[in-house]
């Protein structure tokens, strides 16, 4: 892996580290209706950047025509789904501002499944920088370098507001204000390493690649639906979550499509 791969894939994680440190600045509980906004943007992000960055280049790498340029997306499309569907009831996890966790039962603490729930938000967002950075690193593809750096710009800009969603809450919980920011960092890291697993497969399953960037695609609209979307719905009705959702969608098709 190249030094410009590897910049690539940490990019996600500092936006997740710089929203983190919001908790040395502001009180103890974010606004709810600025977690909507924030929400909304995410989601917006994640669906622009699963169209623009990974759904469309699935289909222009296949080299087929009609309805052969759609099976490798079609079918990675709904492996993603199937795979988060799949993680998600396997694993003891509790969002943030509920009570009752989800998945099999567990003795687990909280804070370990508040931090299992945020790593299967993040996990989709890694694969998808990693795959589409494997795609820049071959010759002959669709997929350029300032392509796979608008993704991650993207996803980081994103993880900015995520990272501040999760670490207030730690601290709200009772942790200082040092572990709220560890915590909500370290929800990071499983991005770039599940971007250098999806970097390395890549190059040794080369002819999967346009499976594996909708396989991506697929995860992410997965964390979308059944994540962000709802959580920012919730409560008191308001447009900030459709108007954050407007932003975010509009910003990482704009990035994609000038810097791809």
């Amino acid at each position: 892996m190249d030094t410009n791969t590897l910049l690539i894939l940490l990019i996600p994680f500092a936006g997740t580290v710089a929203g983190a440190a919001f908790v040395f600045f502001m009180r103890k509980e974010m606004d709810l209706l600025l977690q909507k906004g924030l929400l909304g943007f995410a989601s917006g992000v994640m669906v622009a950047a699963s169209v623009w960055s990974l759904l469309i280049p699935s289909m222009e790498l296949t080299g087929q025509d009609g309805w052969r340029s759609v099976v490798p997306c079609a079918g990675g499309f709904l492996a993603g789904m199937g795979f988060l569907l799949l993680l998600d009831m396997l694993t003891p996890h509790l969002h943030l501002g509920k009570n009752t966790p989800e998945g099999p039962q567990s003795h687990l603490s909280r804070t370990a499944m508040l931090s299992l729930a945020v790593t299967l938000h993040n996990l989709p967002e890694g694969m998808a920088v990693g795959i589409v950075a494997a795609g820049a690193m071959q010759q002959d593809t669709v997929i350029s370098a300032a392509a796979a750096m608008a993704t991650a710009i993207g996803i980081a800009i994103q993880n900015i507001p995520e990272g501040a969603i999760i670490s207030m809450p730690m601290r709200a919980a009772g942790n200082s204000r040092r572990k709220a920011f560890a915590l909500g960092s370290l929800s990071g890291i499983v991005e770039p390493l599940g971007g250098a697993i999806m970097v390395y497969m890549a190059s040794l399953l080369m002819p999967m690649m346009p499976y594996l960037l909708s396989f991506a695609a697929g995860a992410m609209i997965y964390v979308v639906i059944e994540e962000l979307i709802p959580e920012a719905s919730e409560g008191k009705h308001s447009n900030l979550g459709t108007v954050g959702f407007a932003l975010g969608f509009v910003l990482m098709m704009v990035l994609d499509v000038v810097l791809g």
